[in-house]
């Protein structure tokens, strides 16, 4: 048996509030950088299904930039370091890790020959500082601010200048190497300033703040040229980001207002809108935090919206030609259309995405979605239902990819869901008992109280039994043949709490895996009577979450908080697989496409689909 991974599907850039997200493009025009969670991914423009995900940072990633050389990429984090690292082979090599502030790092800017790095950010001795980008010498130092720092941008041309904005509405010029104090730009700017941005060619300096102004300086001496406000063409809004594009005679900004301008720097006037969002007022989903201008052919700009969707734009259109989105957060359930080419996926904030395996786009479901965890998922004929922690089920329809109602409330917060063979019928366990839904009512449930809190549930095929795991380290299992459940058979296989469970196809085998990591397969004589089959699937270091089998019986896939996932032949238990670091925080979710592939979720965000030769 062997295990490959075929392809990444990454998360959507991380946002915040009232903050820029800064995106980057590498010299060809052919991959994004951004951060998402605690890792960097390098997203191909073309086909956003290739990405490279880079795992090594410890703390909440920030900000990512390629080098003008294209051969490396610069990473900030929450902790206040940066590193430096290899993006043009496969092994990601380290060039080096520097503490940079305190805080966290909000913005780096490389120089134009790829040797220096200015880091800028949070910090209670300093704001920012400049180092070599292999040894992490000191180049000069960021002075001159009182506030934190939330972009930095160099000269790509000699001689080299720098400029960094702040909260203390003021921007600070630096003239190198090594990059020293020149002067401080204040009275330009009426709040934050969000953004700075040298043209490629060095003529020019703009910055963009939170008072809707749009700056501009001489990109050599720092002398004020103009000022743009907010009348008839400026933004109604917030400025976050701004972008140049590689002739040096347009720039983009993108605003709170839910728009992308694009300004001609001669004119000083925009001569192109990009409007986002329904009718004529600002929401929040809609705001555009970030935007790049990659050196391409086409004239893709794309800009960035607080859901973290990808807009991809063109100057002869109105409107985005293609939107990539995707989870933000943790992706807690994952469920597989029987068709082995759509996935729907839920995540921690309750958002539920479906894709397309083959192309590896993903589309928000639409509707009314959870406002909390989503805690389980399974797929039916049509339809997917997803139950949360907001304590409702939900369905949504496959063909128009929206949710067909308001949700309906569950009898307690939902541990799991699990189709028991019958269209549209569900098994749900809660903290008050086991029950059979159906159409939105509870049709049957376990009649007596309950002594243990559930942790998992699954049901057989044929629909005929349902197991349940606890807290107190059993599984229970439940007859559903009369009016009421029945308490049929307690499996005590298990050590510690059990935390995933899956019946195989044929319904005559159930694995039970359990927070140390220890997966105990059963084998159903007759009902009520089970006997342990193998306690050797002990191989995870961390709790198991989730345990999906193949279509033949013949393999268990595990899904674990340890990051790995494995794979087992159920005919020689002694034999398996093993991918470490299948994602960075851990696998939070397993399912099968087909007898050889298999698809994973997890904390990073990411969707990743593997190829398994049994």
């Amino acid at each position: 048996m062997s295990i490959k991974r075929l392809s990444v599907l990454a998360p959507a850039p991380g946002t915040a509030l009232a903050r820029p997200t800064h995106l980057s493009a590498d010299p060809k025009g052919e991959r994004l950088a951004y951060a998402s969670n605690r890792s960097i991914f390098l997203r191909s423009i073309d086909n956003p299904a290739q990405s490279t995900q880079y795992t090594q940072h410890t703390h909440q990633a920030t900000v990512a930039r390629f080098s003008p050389s294209g051969f490396y990429v610069a990473s900030g984090d929450a902790s206040g370091k940066i590193r430096v690292w290899d993006c043009a082979g496969e092994d990601q090599i380290l060039k080096g890790e520097f503490p940079i502030v305190s805080g966290p790092i909000n913005d780096l800017a490389w120089d134009g020959e790829s040797k220096r790095i200015i880091a800028v950010g949070e910090g209670k001795e300093r704001w920012g500082h400049c180092v070599t980008f292999d040894t992490g010498n000191s180049v000069g130092e960021v002075s001159g601010h009182s506030n934190p720092i939330n972009s930095v941008s160099i000269r790509p041309v000699r001689p080299y200048r720098a400029a960094t904005a702040s909260d203390d509405r003021t921007i600070v010029f630096y003239h190198g190497t090594p990059f020293k104090f020149n002067s401080q730009l204040r009275e330009h700017h009426t709040n934050f300033v969000q953004g700075v941005a040298f043209s490629p060619n060095g003529d020019h300096l703009v910055s963009v703040g939170s008072d809707r102004a749009i700056c501009i300086f001489d990109g050599k001496t720092g002398e004020f040229k103009s000022k743009i406000s907010s009348g008839e063409d400026g933004h109604k809004g917030a400025i976050f980001s701004i972008s140049w594009s590689a002739d040096s005679k347009h720039f983009v900004t993108s605003s709170a207002d839910q728009t992308v301008k694009l300004w001609d720097v001669e004119v000083q006037k925009a001569s192109q809108t990009w409007k986002f969002g329904p009718g004529s007022g600002a929401t929040q989903p809609h705001q555009q935090v970030g935007v790049v201008w990659p050196n391409r052919t086409d004239g893709t700009i794309i800009s960035l919206s607080m859901t973290g969707d990808l807009n991809y734009l063109t100057q002869k259109d109105e409107k985005p030609y293609r939107v990539v989105t995707g989870h933000q957060k943790s992706i807690t359930a994952l469920g597989v259309v029987p068709d082995g080419k759509t996935i729907f996926t839920g995540s921690y904030d309750g958002r539920v995405c479906s894709w397309d395996i083959s192309k590896g786009d993903a589309s928000i479901v639409e509707g009314q979605t959870h406002k909390n965890q989503v805690s389980g998922m399974e797929t039916g004929v049509g339809r997917v239902f997803s139950v949360g922690w907001d304590d409702t089920l939900r369905t949504a329809d496959l063909v128009s990819n929206t949710f067909v109602d308001s949700g309906i409330a569950t009898p307690g917060q939902p541990k799991g869901i699990s189709a028991t063979g019958k269209d549209g019928e569900l098994a749900i366990a809660t903290q008050s008992g086991v029950f059979i839904i159906l159409d939105g009512e509870v049709v049957k449930k376990f009649e007596g109280k309950i002594n243990y809190e559930p942790t998992a549930v699954a049901a057989s095929a044929a629909g005929t039994e349902i197991a349940v795991g606890a807290d107190n380290n059993k599984v229970y299992v439940y007859s559903t043949s009369g009016s009421t459940l029945t308490e049929t058979a307690v499996l005590t296989g298990n050590r510690a709490v059990i935390s995933a469970i899956a019946y195989s196809s044929c319904g005559t085998l159930l694995a039970a895996g359990d927070s140390t990591g220890k997966i105990v397969l059963y084998n159903r004589v007759k009902e009520g009577e089970y006997v342990v089959k193998t306690t050797r699937w002990a191989f995870h270091t961390g709790r198991v979450n989730q345990i999906a089998w193949n279509a033949k019986d013949s393999h268990v896939a595990s899904a674990g908080l340890d990051t790995n996932m494995f794979v087992y032949s159920v005919e020689n238990p002694g034999k398996n697989i093993k991918f470490t670091g299948a994602h960075k925080d851990g696998v939070n979710a397993v399912g099968w496409v087909d007898e050889g592939k298999v698809v994973t979720a997890g904390s990073d965000g990411a969707v990743k689909v593997w190829e398994v030769k049994l």
